[in-house]
């Protein structure tokens, strides 16, 4: 076999031919004069001794060279030879033989030490990691795998690692382990492997500040409440916790008595992701009755109305915030359903704050600015009312996106129309995001962009960036909520953990997630690509058909834990795998939130049930929308009941039909129809559609 061949063998854990005509010789360390590692010479000293509430990063800590010991440039030391012992082999398989080499360096590892609390989380093989400190303050580590190939990737931090000072073992980032370059191969297998290089990594400096913490009598932090789900059943931590996990074994006669109502007034029900979880817990268990139940992120349920319409209901009942129902009523009669009633659940406005921003004078005068710059396109947030998307597509051609498709329909538009700008709005957090991620692809080769996008390259990236624009005063008032408190104790106490977050979050938890991305244990996306991402991952642990237990970081609207609950349950019961495998949902809330009322929003409750002072507050979050809190089974309940003959009681509760028109005269269900269908156009055919590329290039929209 050839040489990539032989490698790919070794990382699948194959027998490998011992015979080689290259001499392994045991691994040298040599001292250099001149270091890297990571080193910010700027950057003041680590100091663990101080505010007990100081953070310090799990992989991101910087030491000032002229501050350190001797000690700490052994440290270096060593882990510059063995960069530099890796970069003289030029085969890639004498590399993994170099690792195997390392595998047998490692001592013993006893297996009364491999207990589920050493696990290292998210590699593909089992790790286990043993952390100590002697009674110098030294760090010593222990590891072991069922993986030859971890085996040496554990034995070579450890070899650079053990002994060293607590702030030597914090200064290494993931980013340096990049110089090692020890696969030397492609594939995703091998991706996985380094992903494990790193999980490691991060798992040692968890576990270091840790004991750090404690040798000097603080604590790192109490944990964020949590859910444990296994195939015996459902745990909870912590009362948050508790609150959710009430509601999701409903009321059998509660469930009964809706069903019954759907099917005899053959009523449809459409619901957001972020419902009440007792509303939702009822909601999941009626969809084993009665077919014509739909919970998704926002665009879906616009769709599932009018499959549900086809499927001869005669009313669709909207749990969500207003531009949903609106957003429902309107592609009803599209679809040639305008018979069909659509009913909210609350007979007062249930706004959104995303939507707020988007029909505000601030947002009405960015798009002023964008109508003058020519060629330009409006990429709106589907999270924003039909008016909106009406009177701003008038003013500059207009397309919707959502969290999940944003990213490609803003580079799609930028590879089909030469000199484009793009104004992106009027979610702030987002459109920062993605001029962040656009930033990190400019440092990408141009083999991994074209993976995102197959028109562009690192010249592309560049280029476009300038005319790329975002409306900087809008905000999700539950993303909003996941801020600098939250970053920390999230980097302070879960950074091995899987991490997952909206692409509507600030850019500090945004920038976490990503940097999990990067090494396998995160996503950043729309609530559908979250729990895609979790069920992903969930089955994978039980392919592998061991003991698991996994962790997810919860970044974004604590009611998704009703939709991960009833995607990952079938998961573990269905599963024929040895290995018992639990999943934990971690739900961030801030230690300064207070169980109150929010002042903005009058006398809505922000939390309910929730006591022990979690909740939520602006000091970062428990990400739970007191708008979609209106939705309350009692008013599901009252519509049902009072449909289809006593229609006049519930006026105030119907999406009615927009009878007002654009400042050009045309009625606004039409003009504000068009941007969702551009989108639509879109997402079938990855082209922006003829129509949209003759009003971008008319520098006009509607006209």
């Amino acid at each position: 076999m050839d040489s990539a061949t032989f490698g790919m063998a070794c990382f699948n854990n194959t027998v490998i031919n011992p015979t080689s005509t290259t001499r392994l010789s045991p691994p040298s360390f040599t001292f250099f004069k001149t270091v890297q590692f990571g080193l910010n010479s700027s950057s003041p000293m680590i100091h663990i001794t101080g505010n007990p509430r100081s953070t310090l990063a799990c992989s991101a800590a910087t030491i000032t060279p002229s501050l350190t010991s001797d000690h700490h440039a052994s440290a270096i030391s060593k882990f510059q030879s063995l960069v530099s012992e890796f970069k003289s082999i030029s085969e890639p398989i004498d590399r993994v033989k170099r690792l195997l080499y390392y595998a047998n360096l490692l001592p013993q590892f006893e297996d009364l030490v491999k207990v589920p609390a050493n696990r290292v989380m998210g590699c593909t093989a089992q790790v286990w990691l043993d952390v100590r400190m002697d009674s110098d303050g030294n760090m010593k580590f222990l590891a072991d795998s069922d993986s030859e190939i971890t085996k040496g990737f554990c034995s070579c931090l450890i070899s650079v690692l053990d002994g060293a000072k607590p702030e030597e073992v914090l200064g290494l980032k993931t980013e340096d382990l990049g110089d090692l370059n020890v696969a030397g191969l492609h594939g995703g297998k091998v991706e996985s492997r380094v992903n494990t290089w790193h999980n490691v990594l991060i798992s040692m400096q968890k576990k270091t500040k840790a004991l750090v913490a404690a040798r000097e009598g603080k604590s790192v932090g109490d944990p964020f409440p949590s859910m444990v789900i296994t195939a015996e059943g459902i745990g909870a931590k912590g009362s948050f916790a508790e609150a959710q996990a009430r509601f999701l074994f409903p009321d059998e006669a509660k469930v009964e008595e809706l069903t019954n109502l759907l099917k005899e007034k053959q009523i449809g029900v459409v619901a957001h992701f972020y419902m009440d979880p007792e509303v939702q817990g009822v909601l999941t268990s009626a969809q084993k009755l009665w077919p014509h139940i739909y919970i998704s992120d926002s665009l879906l349920m616009a769709d599932s109305a009018v499959t549900m319409a086809k499927a001869g209901c005669k009313f669709i009942a909207v749990l969500g915030v207003d531009f949903m129902s609106e957003n429902v009523r309107a592609i009803l009669d599209q679809a040639g359903f305008p018979e069909v009633g659509v009913y909210r659940m609350s007979d007062e406005q249930i706004g959104c704050s995303l939507a707020d921003a988007a029909s505000s004078p601030a947002y009405m005068s960015y798009l002023s600015q964008a109508s003058t710059s020519f060629p330009s396109l409006h990429v709106v947030y589907i999270n924003t009312s039909l008016e909106t998307k009406a009177n701003t597509h008038e003013l500059v051609p207009t397309i919707t996106c959502t969290s999940s498709n944003v990213v490609q329909t803003i580079l799609q538009a930028f590879a089909e129309v030469p000199k484009l700008n793009v104004w992106y709005g009027p979610d702030s957090y987002m459109g920062a995001n993605i001029v962040e991620l656009f930033h990190q692809m400019t440092l990408m080769t141009d083999v991994e962009i074209a993976k995102i996008h197959p028109d562009h390259t690192r010249n592309s990236i560049s280029d476009l960036l300038p005319r790329l624009h975002y409306f900087q005063d809008g905000t999700c008032i539950v993303h909003h909520l996941f801020g600098h408190e939250v970053v920390e104790r999230i980097n302070d106490m879960y950074c091995d953990a899987f991490l997952t977050a909206h692409f509507e979050v600030p850019g500090e938890m945004f920038s976490l997630a990503m940097k999990a991305k990067k090494r396998g244990m995160g996503v950043v996306g729309s609530t559908q690509n979250i729990l895609d991402f979790i069920k992903k991952r969930v089955q994978e642990a039980l392919d592998r058909n061991v003991d698991d237990h996994l962790q997810f970081v919860l970044g974004t609207e604590s009611g998704m834990v009703t939709s991960i609950v009833a995607a990952v349950r079938p998961l573990l019961l269905g599963s024929s795998s040895e290995g018992k495998v639990s999943v934990e949902i971690v739900f961030p809330v801030s230690s300064d939130s207070m169980t109150t009322n929010s002042s903005d929003l009058g006398n809505l409750s922000v939390i309910p049930g929730v006591a022990s002072g979690e909740g939520c507050s602006l000091h970062g979050g428990c990400a739970s929308c007191p708008y979609m809190k209106m939705n309350s089974l009692t008013s599901l309940v009252k519509v049902c009941n009072g449909l289809p003959l006593d229609k006049e009681s519930l006026k105030s509760y119907e999406a009615g039909r927009f009878s007002l028109r654009t400042p050009k005269g045309k009625l606004i269900a039409d003009v504000g129809c068009e941007p969702i269908l551009h989108m639509r156009h879109y997402q079938a055919t990855k082209r922006l559609p003829e129509k949209l590329i003759d009003q971008i290039l008319g520098g006009g929209g509607k006209n």
